[in-house]
């Protein structure tokens, strides 16, 4: 198990893939990004709207 800047553990990405009966990606985006990921890396998060759109 992986943790974050915090040192909050998170589980790896294949644990979040079952949780979604649709099609899923997974993103770490590191920089030190907390809970706020369209504020502190807002470029990362857009990205991620418009390719959800490709899914």
């Amino acid at each position: 198990m992986e943790g974050d800047a915090n040192g909050a553990p998170h589980p790896e990405p294949a644990a979040y893939a079952k949780k979604f009966t649709g099609k899923y990606a997974h993103r770490n985006i590191g920089g030190g990004i907390g809970h706020n990921l369209q504020q502190e890396a807002p470029k990362a998060f857009a990205d991620a709207v418009v390719d959800v759109a490709c899914l």
